[in-house]
């Protein structure tokens, strides 16, 4: 069988790296000349949305599915009936655009921050009326890694803030003063199954996640945070692996956004998790059993961003696995990752302390 992935990246070279083991073969349409997957398996050249190569994807392949949420959801669409396309594109629509996004949490009483939409700098400023500062103003579509974000401390900030993401529909939304990030992830599959893993803490930096540990927080977090999930993948009858981030503020997970997809936070999977999240959303898609969820270990991820340090560097540490995703280095792009598993919270922690001292210096773990 032969699965369809639209967008060749990091996410999609990991998805066929779990495929094959299971005897699935992968091709993949991505505009870029050599993207990581591309290692791998054949790959269609050419804009997400050409219907032309997406025709030729769809006749090529059995299932199709999407490395990222940034994909054109109108012409995915036009394949409707040719092809069976998971997730399903209602949930990729509402990833897409922040307002939706918010609309979905409130609509499934899952908690989230207070927003307006935001199209003209008087809006803007009756929002920032309203909800007070400081504050996040962020295009409603086309945001990730920290893109297309401001942050608003004072009045003075209004007009600039303006000027420079103005020229595209915005949402304006409160700043919270969380004290973790944590995010969940999960699968459901065609046959309705549901299995969810461990919840994840992490660490951005600049936008950029840095860091995620698994497990990690109270069972009260891990309790709340698979319930609102449940609901999401009910309400999209999903088909797939899904992830939500939250901020934790005084013990409330308030919801920041999902992602519709395979997960950053959930690399640690590969070598951490009974099955990693890459298998189990092949699993999900194609209808086969869901494998367990469960932690070997208390893990941690590190994402190497800007440059890959040597490996075999990297290697002296025993135990680390370490993923390169052979993509060029520049700055502020994730080029790899590695991850460690120990027997206990501390061992994971110390290690983890003696790695980021050199792999990211500036960045602490609460």
């Amino acid at each position: 069988m032969t699965v369809g992935i639209v967008g060749a990246g990091q996410l999609g070279r990991m998805l066929a790296v779990a495929g094959y083991s299971l005897g699935l073969d992968f091709l993949f349409l991505d505009p870029a000349a050599d993207p990581p997957a591309a290692a791998l398996a054949p790959h269609l050249r050419g804009p997400f949305d050409d219907r032309r190569l997406l025709a030729k994807l769809a006749r090529r392949t059995e299932i199709i599915t999407f490395d990222w949420e940034n994909v054109s959801v109108a012409a995915l669409r036009a394949l409707a009936g040719r092809v069976r396309i998971s997730p399903p594109l209602a949930a990729l629509a509402a990833s897409q655009d922040r307002v939706s996004e918010k609309r979905l949490f409130e609509r499934l009483k899952i908690p989230t921050t207070r927003w307006r939409a935001v199209a003209s700098l008087a809006q803007l400023q009756c929002a920032v009326r309203d909800i007070g500062l400081p504050g996040v103003l962020k295009t409603r579509r086309l945001g990730y890694d920290g893109k297309g974000q401001a942050v608003l401390k004072s009045q003075a900030d209004l007009e600039s803030a303006w000027l420079q993401l103005g020229a595209v529909p915005l949402l304006y939304e409160e700043r919270i003063a969380f004290s973790h990030e944590v995010s969940i992830i999960g699968a459901r599959s065609t046959r309705g199954e549901v299995a969810i893993y461990p919840l994840n803490g992490n660490v951005h930096s600049q936008g950029v996640l840095r860091v995620t540990r698994a497990p990690y927080g109270p069972l009260a977090w891990q309790q709340l945070a698979q319930r609102y999930l449940a609901r999401v993948l009910a309400h999209f009858r999903y088909v797939g692996i899904l992830a939500i981030e939250f901020f934790v503020d005084r013990g409330r997970l308030i919801a920041n956004e999902m992602a519709p997809r395979v997960h950053n936070s959930g690399h640690w999977t590969i070598e951490g998790a009974v099955t990693s999240q890459f298998e189990n959303h092949l699993r999900a898609i194609l209808g086969l059993p869901l494998g367990a969820t469960g932690a070997r270990g208390h893990c941690a991820m590190i994402n190497l961003i800007g440059a890959m340090p040597p490996l075999d560097e990297l290697l002296a540490h025993k135990g680390l696995h370490v993923h390169d995703y052979a993509k060029a280095p520049r700055p502020g792009r994730k080029l790899g990752h590695c991850t460690l598993v120990e027997r206990s919270r501390d061992d994971r922690d110390r290690r983890l302390r003696v790695l980021l001292a050199t792999l990211a210096p500036n960045t602490r773990i609460p």
